[in-house]
């Protein structure tokens, strides 16, 4: 797509449609939201002092008016805004305000990059924001209705993002649908959140809403935007199309929608990816997005585009909550530049795009971090000796430096050396060169992995939240960061410990412009999350240290109780087990209301690259650990179907090494399997963001797992 002429896109130019003065927002009633006096002001850095006074009590769900109230479950209702004397000062605003500002200063910058037929494009932030007014009006002319949604359903590309904003600039609620979802799932969802126009990516997606659209009363229209429909479909319409039906709207019936928004109103649908039950839809209001756009961003160390215009590589699903505020709407608020990775990103194409985008800031998955990980350690096994040599060398180098002086960019000379002759190009190969800042989260990360990326001098900063906090309520960043820990709250934000046990561990509660609206039509979920003081309750376990750094230890549900009644987390139980065994990929506690702890495992495979399916071959790490404890197997079927002996004695005896390091004997794993197959998104072990599916595990292999017990018994 060629580059307009920024002159003319000018949003001073009077020849830009709406290119009069912004309109103004609507504001609440700022006294809503003031704090009593009795606000509690325990610091988060004393962790001692954590049980915090509510900033402010929660008026009843349903009050004579509904803005006093902090939650709601309407997708029409507002909510009041969570203001308090801590927090930075920015009042409420909306993604209109917060786009239309950053047309004064990032007007002429590339804000979208894409790949056409091997080539590069570019779209500036002034076509950005035409291109989001366009898709607004098509969406008007095709019916969209004040708060019901534009669910999108296809892989990250200037499409959706225009479809979103756009979405949202109508009046209406921008929705993701995960790609890999099933029609039942995309059917729940459309229903649920009144979905009046669906626009999808490929053939394939269409076909889903096309078996499903007759329940769907909601739907007037679905728009295509990577293919063309296979044929004539009546209200299926391309992208174009519907870019040429919003030229017939008039700027000022858009302009007209815009003004009436508030920023105590809902413009995002979150659908929690969940591992039991329906989806959740968490409703996020314009406040919660312009500001986590900014503050969540800040505390990771996000720069403005006047300092520093941040590169990062869009792949993950724009459905989830961190992918969204990261891509999106972070870049809207600093004028990034987003570049799009192919659909196949995950299957192998994401570091070919990494090294022609060179990113300055990047953000993956544990899973996707580790793949890399596994990918290295492939390539050095098949070097030669001295290359390997070479790079084991450096990496223990680094490795040791960023242990014992994790706060100092001085390095000993032995270290640069090492990082010049070696490291530097491993990053380089990775496209990571001119990488500042690379997090990870949506699930816990092995001390694995991050001690290997240490070793690359890559520290990998974490960010602890849920959707129902916007994404990062606590953020660590290159001046907050501290091993294994989901750095410090977000300034403005407010979090503390509840029923903490004897190690200070407790439940994470928060609290803050993050906290979202509700739950959608869940009045029940959302009063099991949202406390009559208004704090949210996470359901995550965790401990502060001195200097308020978080460490999450586990999930209150995830917690077993034994039939003996001893309390065992599994979350650190499983993470020493995968570090003393490295040919494991996975491993599962069990043992709630049992005698005794039990475990499942899997093995390291390669992943198939068309379906990203695990296959039956072991990963090169996985085979060298065979080699190294006597066995010559190469496959899983080989060790499992002839339950090879040197590789379970040698998992045993990890086992059992684990075991001599517990804290007591209830916390001994007295048996275990090895499943035939890893634990995979299409197996259902695993959900989008690769989250372990527990419920889903215990069912399906419920068969090993009673075997384990009834052996026991007899």
């Amino acid at each position: 797509m060629p580059e307009a002429d920024a002159t003319q896109l000018s949003p001073k130019d009077p020849s830009m449609p709406a290119s009069r003065e912004a309109p103004q927002d609507g504001r609440p009633d700022l006294s809503l939201g003031t704090t009593p006096d009795n606000l509690g002001t325990s610091s988060l850095t004393d962790g001692h002092t954590l049980d915090l006074s509510s900033p402010e009590k929660a008026e009843d769900a349903r009050p004579n008016s509904p803005e006093e109230a902090l939650w709601t479950t309407r997708v029409d209702g507002r909510v009041r805004l969570r203001l308090d004397p801590s927090c930075p000062e920015q009042p409420p605003y909306t993604v209109h305000r917060m786009f239309y500002e950053a047309l004064d200063k990032y007007g002429h910058l590339h804000a979208l990059g894409f790949k056409r037929q091997g080539s590069w494009e570019h779209i500036t932030y002034s076509q950005y924001y035409l291109l989001a007014r366009k898709a607004a009006k098509g969406f008007l002319k095709l019916g969209l209705e004040r708060t019901h949604s534009v669910a999108i359903l296809g892989f990250n590309s200037p499409e959706w993002f225009f479809s979103a904003v756009g979405a949202v600039f109508a009046g209406g609620i921008v929705t993701g649908i995960y790609t890999t979802s099933s029609p039942e799932t995309c059917q729940y969802i459309a229903h649920d959140c009144r979905a009046s126009i669906i626009v999808v990516d490929t053939q394939k997606q269409l076909e889903k809403i096309l078996k499903i659209w007759g329940n769907l009363p909601y739907l007037k229209a679905v728009v295509m935007y990577r293919e063309a429909p296979a044929g004539e479909v009546a209200n299926v319409h391309t992208m174009e199309e519907l870019m040429r039906l919003g030229d017939q709207v008039p700027e000022e019936d858009l302009d007209a929608v815009v003004s009436a928004q508030q920023p105590n109103q809902c413009c995002v649908l979150v659908y929690t990816s969940g591992t039991t039950g329906s989806p959740k839809g968490v409703m996020l209001s314009q406040d919660n997005i312009t500001w986590i756009a900014r503050y969540g961003s800040q505390a990771g160390g996000i720069q403005p585009a006047e300092v520093q215009q941040e590169v990062v590589v869009s792949y993950l699903p724009l459905s989830h909550i961190a992918a969204q505020i990261y891509d999106l709407w972070t870049g809207i608020q600093w004028g990034a530049q987003v570049c799009f990775a192919e659909p196949d990103a995950l299957k192998g194409s994401l570091v070919h795009t990494l090294r022609e985008v060179e990113p300055t800031s990047h953000m993956g998955v544990p899973r996707v971090w580790e793949k890399i990980m596994e990918r290295i350690q492939e390539v050095v096994a098949q070097s030669g000796f001295i290359r390997r040599k070479m790079l084991l060398w450096a990496m223990s180098v680094m490795l040791e430096h960023n242990l014992t002086c994790p706060s100092s960019d001085l390095k000993p000379f032995t270290t640069r050396l090492a990082d010049y002759l070696v490291l530097a190009k491993v990053r380089q190969a990775l496209g990571l060169a001119r990488c500042q800042k690379n997090f990870y989260g949506a699930a816990p990360m092995t001390a694995e992995t991050q001690r290997f990326f240490l070793g690359l001098n890559i520290r990998l900063f974490s960010g602890y939240g849920l959707s129902e906090t916007s994404g990062p309520h606590f953020m660590s960043s290159p001046c907050n960061y501290r091993l294994h820990s989901s750095g410090k709250v977000v300034p403005g934000c407010r979090a503390k410990l509840v029923n903490q046990d004897a190690e200070g561990i407790g439940e994470v509660c928060m609290w803050g412009r993050t906290v979202f609206m509700g739950y959608l039509n869940m009045e029940d979920k959302t009063r099991e999350a949202i406390d009559a003081d208004g704090w949210l309750h996470s359901g995550d376990l965790g401990r502060l240290d001195s200097d308020g750094f978080l460490y999450i230890t586990g999930r209150l549900k995830e917690l077993i109780i034994t039939s003996g009644g001893e309390n065992v987390p599994p979350l650190p139980i499983e993470e020493a087990v995968k570090t003393e065994l490295p040919i494991v990929s996975n491993a599962m506690l069990i043992g709630d209301q049992r005698k005794f702890l039990s475990m499942l495992l899997t093995l390291k495979c390669t992943l198939d690259p068309d379906t990203s399916d695990p296959t039956d071959n072991l990963t090169e790490q996985a085979v060298e650990f065979c080699r190294r404890v006597g066995s010559r197997a190469s496959t899983v079927s080989e060790i499992v179907g002839g339950k090879d002996e040197s590789v379970y004695q040698a998992i045993e005896e990890g086992i059992q090494r684990v075991n001599r390091n517990a804290a007591a004997r209830p916390y001994h794993i007295q048996k275990w399997a090895i499943l035939e197959r890893d634990f995979s998104i299409s197996g259902g072990e695993l959900g989008p963001t690769m989250k372990l599916k527990r419920p889903t595990v215990l069912e399906k292999y419920k068969d090993i797992i009673e075997s384990f017990y009834l052996e026991h018994k007899q």
